[in-house]
Parts: structure tokens; sequence; C-alpha cells
């Protein structure tokens, strides 16, 4: 059992390895040779150029102004000197959303902010109220339980049927309607900037785009010809054009492979400038092409010796023509189109309309939801066919069940090295190593948040593939459910998990001599003695994991390497840039379990909060420096996310009231009232006036124009489309009858573009 001794050790280890990362930054961030790895926003923008064109040779590389090295903390400053409106006008509203989470809001801003609530009612409060309650008992000491110090802070302390509780439920039931409070607050809040938002913003394609699926069959029409039909038929005062869905998955991948080939091109090219006298060359197996998908014998150590330049000068020449021939064949071959189209309106009120209707009598065709903006839209899974998406969440679902069930196995492990005296009463052997005091300490006070945070490493990617599988097509909603999902993985294994492992193995002997009756009470008393290990997590965590963020330390190697061996030119330099994006299927999960753990500690273990207060002020203001200078968003959802946010937060209220009702063993019912909440969108009413204000602004604007490659396949975006140079004038043309290759069925009151020269049929 970790002791106040073990804590201290453990918080000196994760201050002085943040405090360490907080000086390197900020010593590497004013070198000039690591602008763009510390400022790529900037760049991005075309805000910022680079220093080392200017100054003497060494002051190119190296900052010789030693000032600045003593004002070496005045980023944290800096990072809360923008306001919130200029922040969504620089990187979103998305990342702006995303800060409220955190300690949010400025000092002279007058409403109640999240981080706000959770700093002072709390984090503050419990520890003044309850911990003086808590440590004036000597239960703990009159039962046979393994405690240490910081137990007797905890409720475990208080005697079963003390009034002493009354302190712990008052202090418990007026946090939770002050947190149901905050939460409505916030939620209207955030509602209202979205909303202005979407009001404010520029015109953007998706807000004139439904994405359609499922589009059924026709044996007399193409998916083409068979969707302009049907929208000029059913919307044909609104609808304007449509860009039909690709298989262009091994297109993709043939222009990805010309890519990393140009990329080697470029690097042999430049080794090659720097040393004419020798050629560079490199080995190439035999069967390459035929056997093997690299170009080069295993590590270069056999193979046939060539000119590296003329090899990889004849490879994109191959691949060239590969990707011309397959582009030719995607659009040739009819099965190779899917069943799916992003269609285009006039106006956002058409949108609007047609994304939420239903567009047949058969609810299981035509479906039509809001289109991602294009920056959102994950390609590779366009491709997927509707029909299989049931089975393959069924399938993901399956998979992750057992993930998240065998994953105990080393929560398990991990819990074991933070109940040392348990172990020494199994393996009596080890405890004359075990019980030296430096390795004791390290071990109950570091060691297993150390060691749970390196088994979580992985999951992030898994989840991620995990979602991809499942056939989400924008961006946002991979993230959405991977984070969804990754909440519930530290739900079940970092909270419950530790909990439940860690006191059946602490109180193993306990169970074992005990009757059945007492176990529930055993488990009841034992849950607030693990805030320790929750502590050490914490601290690693939360701590040293979040200033190791703003360190930027993969980044920076990639970047050097990328501009010593393949960097020529300075749109090249640009491309070795890594800025990153906020990582909202890892940080929120992250939020939201210390979120957890604040609301079922609050009032069990107080002792836990001073800790949760520094992660949150730490946090708040190292992930504003990057949102500010680094991080460069892949997308703009408008703060889709936040009713995930929402509901995780209510779950973890009713989760700490359940666990409190345990606790304090009263049978007393407590339910919070939720609501399902949806992040609304851009409504008719909304809508209607943007498209009024618009036309009134730009009376010759050509929408069509704007729209027409909006949601093309980024691999077609270089081939030229004959149909991008159609005049406006044709919105205004009268209805007419439309060529048709159906013999069934009657013509669209609108010219087609797609049908050519066929009979026509009477309406």
């Amino acid at each position: 059992m970790a002791t106040i001794s073990d804590i201290g050790v453990a918080a000196a280890i994760n201050i002085l390895t943040a405090f360490a990362f907080f000086i390197v930054f900020a010593i590497l961030r004013i070198q000039p040779v690591n602008d763009r790895v510390y400022f790529p926003k900037w760049y991005i923008k075309g805000l910022r150029s680079s220093p080392l064109g200017t100054g003497a040779f060494v002051g190119k590389f190296v900052n010789l102004d030693f000032r600045s090295y003593v004002r070496f903390l005045n980023w944290m400053p800096a990072a809360l000197q923008m306001p919130e409106p200029e922040l969504i006008d620089h990187a979103g509203l998305d990342s702006a959303v995303y800060l409220r989470i955190y300690l949010t809001g400025q000092s002279q801003h007058t409403l109640r902010r999240f981080g706000r609530f959770i700093l002072i009612s709390r984090m503050i409060l419990p520890p003044i109220t309850d911990l003086p309650v808590n440590w004036t008992n000597n239960t703990l000491e009159l039962s046979n339980l393994t405690y240490s110090d910081l137990d007797k802070l905890s409720i475990s302390n208080i005697p079963t049927g003390s009034c002493r509780f009354w302190t712990h439920l008052v202090m418990a039931y007026a946090f939770t309607f002050w947190t149901c409070y905050v939460l409505k607050t916030e939620y209207e809040t955030v509602a209202k900037m979205r909303l202005h938002f979407l009001a404010s913003e520029n015109r953007r394609p998706d807000q004139f785009t439904v994405l359609v699926r499922n589009v059924p069959p026709d044996p007399d029409e193409s998916v083409s010809e068979l969707v302009e039909h049907f929208f000029l038929v059913n919307h044909p005062s609104d609808y304007l054009t449509h860009q039909v869905v690709y298989n262009a998955n091994v297109l993709s991948q043939l222009v990805n492979k010309k890519k990393k080939m140009k990329n080697w091109l470029d690097y042999y090219q430049i080794k090659y400038s720097r040393n004419q006298a020798r050629k560079p060359s490199l080995k190439v197996s035999v069967a390459y092409g035929v056997l093997l998908k690299s170009p080069t014998g295993f590590l270069g150590l056999w193979g046939n010796r060539v000119d590296a330049i003329d090899h990889y000068t004849s490879e994109i020449e191959r691949l060239s023509r590969e990707i011309s021939l397959e582009r030719d064949k995607i659009v040739n071959n009819p099965k190779s189109i899917m069943p799916a189209a992003f269609v285009s309106f006039k106006t956002r009120w058409g949108a609007a309309v047609c994304a939420q209707t239903q567009q047949s009598r058969n609810p299981t065709i035509w479906l039509t939801g809001w289109a991602p903006e294009p920056r959102d839209v994950y390609w590779d899974n366009l491709a997927i066919p509707f029909v299989s998406l049931a089975l393959r969440r069924l399938v993901i679902a399956v998979a992750f069940f057992f993930l998240t069930f065998f994953f105990m196995i080393p929560i398990a492990f991990v819990q074991s090295l933070a109940n040392i005296e348990g172990i020494e009463k199994a393996l009596p052997f080890l405890k004359p190593i075990i019980e030296m005091k430096v390795i004791k300490s390290f071990i109950q006070g570091f060691l297993p948040g150390i060691a749970l945070k390196i088994f979580l490493i992985f999951l992030p990617s898994i989840l991620m593939l995990m979602s991809k599988f499942e056939g989400f097509i924008s961006l946002s909603g991979l993230e959405r459910r991977s984070a969804a999902r990754y909440y519930i993985f530290q739900f079940i294994n970092v909270f419950l998990g530790s909990i439940i492992t860690g006191t059946a193995f602490q109180q193993l002997d306990n169970f074992i001599h005990q009757s059945a009756t007492q176990i529930p009470k055993t488990v009841g008393v034992s849950i607030p003695m693990k805030a320790t290990f929750f502590i050490t997590y914490i601290m690693v965590d939360g701590w040293a994991g979040v200033a190791g963020e703003i360190l930027r330390l993969k980044p920076l190697i990639i970047f050097h390497l990328k501009n010593f061996f393949m960097v020529k030119t300075e749109k090249d330099r640009e491309e070795a840039m890594d800025p990153g994006t906020l990582g909202f299927n890892t940080g929120e999960p992250q939020i939201q379990l210390y979120f957890l753990l604040g609301l079922v500690y609050a009032v069990v273990s107080p002792i836990l909060l001073p800790f949760i207060i520094v992660f949150f002020a730490l946090a708040y203001v190292v992930y504003r420096h990057q949102i500010i200078n680094v991080y460069n968003q892949e997308y703009e959802s408008a703060a889709a996310f936040w009713p995930d946010v929402h509901g995780r937060i209510i779950v973890a209220v009713i989760v700490s009231q359940l666990l409190l009702m345990g606790t304090v063993k009263h049978k007393r019912s407590c339910s919070v009232h939720t609501a399902a909440h949806h992040a609304p969108n851009i409504d008719n009413m909304e809508a209607m006036m943007k498209d009024t204000l618009e036309r009134a602004r730009e009376p010759n604007l050509n929408l069509k124009s704007f729209l027409q490659d909006a949601y093309r396949h980024p691999v077609f975006k270089g081939k030229d489309d004959s149909d991008s140079d159609e005049a406006p004038e044709e919105f205004e043309k009268e209805p007419g009858l439309v060529p048709t290759k159906r013999q069934s069925r009657r013509n669209t009151p609108l010219p087609s573009k797609q049908a050519g020269s066929v009979s026509f049929l009477p309406a």
C-alpha cells in the first residue's frame, strides 16, 4: 500500500520530469532551426517567415539572444492572451470548444465554466469539509484491512452507521445539482456558439450538399443518370449537380506509392548533387514486380546493383502509366461506381430539406444525410457497400468486447505492483529486496502508473482501425467513435478494473477467511483505498504526459531527418512539417476519465483532487499554446462532438452516485434526469436567411463552379472536367423533356446532361 512518502517520491519524479520537459522545450522553441517545428500553424497561414534567411551564419541556427533564455516561461502567459472570438477565427470552433472542457475562459469572463466549476466547487470545498471528518476516526486501525496513512483521509475511516456520513451526503448531492446546472448552462452556451458560427462563417460546400447512399440499381440507367433523374423529379427547383462516388482505393494506393518513389528520387538526387563524383546506387531484387513488393533486396543485402536515380525515374514513369490506366478503368467501368453520390443544391434551404426528409416510400433506399465537409471525408470507406455496414459493426462490437475483457490480465498485473504488502504475504522470499526504501517507494509510487500508461500506448491506434473497419465516412466520425470506445475501455479497465482487481488481490486473505455475507462490505470499504493508485496514474499521465506533449520530440526528429535528407525546395520544407491535430479520439477520453475520478473521489477520498487540479491547469495552458501555434485541424465539425462530452459527464455523475450509495451502505434511490441531446445543425430558417443575404450580396454568383469539384475524389482532382464550364444561366431554363433510357417511367421535367442522344417519351 503506497504511503505518503511513496506518493511524495512519485510527485517529485513527475514534477522534475515535467519541469525538465519545459526547460528543454523553452530552449528548443527559440532556436531558428526549430522554428517550423514549434510554430507550424503560422507558416501554414502564411503569417510567419523563416528566420534562417537573415542574420549571421551562426545566428541562423542558434539563438544568440541570451535574454530570451531567461524568459523561458513567457509562452505560458502568451498562450492565455488570445481572446476566445479571436481563437475561433484562428483555430476554429472545434478547438475553442475543446478547450472549454479544460479550465477555460479569461479572468474577466463572468460566465461559470467547466474548469472553474471543477476547480472551486469540486476540488476545494470537499477537502475542507470532508478531510477533517475522515481523519478524526479510527475505523481502519481497529479493522484487519491493509491500509496506509492516505486511506485514513478517505471515507473508509468512518464507521458504519455514523452520523458523520451526512457531511458527505450533503456535499455529494449539492455538487450533483450544481453539476447538472453547469451542464445545462454549458450546453446552451455551446449550442449558441455553434449556431452563431454556422451563421457567420463563409460559404462552404457542405452547406449545400447531402450524401445519398444505397441508391437502388436500375437496369436502364447508370448510377449517375439515376441520381440526376431522381433529384430532378423530386427536387426540381433546388437540385444543382452531383458527384458519384468511385471505388478509387487501388488508384489511391498507386498515387501514394508514386509519392514515396518521388521522395526516394529526391533523396538520391540531393545526395548526388552533394557528391557528383559518385553516383548513388542500390540493389534491386531480380523478382521485383513478380514476387516482391519492395524493389530492393532484404535490407539491401542482395540483388542486382543499379543506378538509383535511373531506377526510381523509371519506376515513377511506370507508375504514372499505371495510374492513367487505372483512372480510365475506374471512370469507364460501371462496377467501380458505388451506389452513392454527393448531391449539391442551389440553396442551403434545399439541402437542409433533403437531408432531413425521407426520400422514398422504402426507408432503406435513397438514404440522405448532411455531407461532411470535403476535408472531413474519409474516401476509403465510401467504397464500402452500405449493406455490409451492419455486419461490420457487429463484428467490431464482438472484437471490442473481447479486447476489453482480455485486457483485464495486464490490469491485474499492474495492480499487483501497487500492492506490495499482498505480494509479500504470498512470496515472502522477495521481502528483503522489496522492503528497501528506495525500491519500495519507486515501485509503489511511480511504476504502476507508468506501466499502465505503457500498456495503453497502442490502444488508440487499434480502436481507430476498428472504427475504419466499421465504415464511417468522415474523419470526425472516426474520431468520435474511437473516443467513445476509448472512454468505455478506460471506464471498464482503468477505472473499474483497477478497483476490482486491485481490491480482490489486496484483500484476498480476508476474503478466504470471512463469511460470504461480509465480502460486499469489505469491497465497499476498500474501494476508496484505490485512490493512491489513481494518484500515481494522474501524475504520470496528466503531469509528465501533458508536459511531454509540448516538447514534440517525435515531430522534431522527423522534421530534421527529412530536412537533411529529402528537402531541396521551400515547398519540400513545408511538406516536411508535421503540425499534427488536436487528437480528439485520445484527448477527450483522457479528460473524461479525470472528470469521472473527480466526481467519484471528491467525497470518497478528497486527497486525490489537488492532483486533478494540477492536471486541468497544466493541460489547459499546454493545449491552448499548441492550438494557437502548432495544431492544424484536418476538418471543422462546428463542435458536433459536444453532445458526446455532455453525455459522458452525465454518466460520470450517475456512476459517482451509485458508487457513493454502495460505499455508505444507504439503499436510498438516487437518479439523475438526462435527456437525449443532439448538436443542432443549421436549421431551415437560418438556411433561408443566409440564402437570401447571399443572393442580395452576390446576384451573379456561379454556385455550380464552386460546388462542381468540391466532392471529387482527390485522385481525380488533377483531371479536367468538361462539365465545370457549364454556364450559370442554365438554372433559369424552362422545364422540358428529359432524354431517358427507361421504357416504363415518365420523363423528368429538366434536360439531363448524362443520358446523351436517345429517344424521348411523352410526359
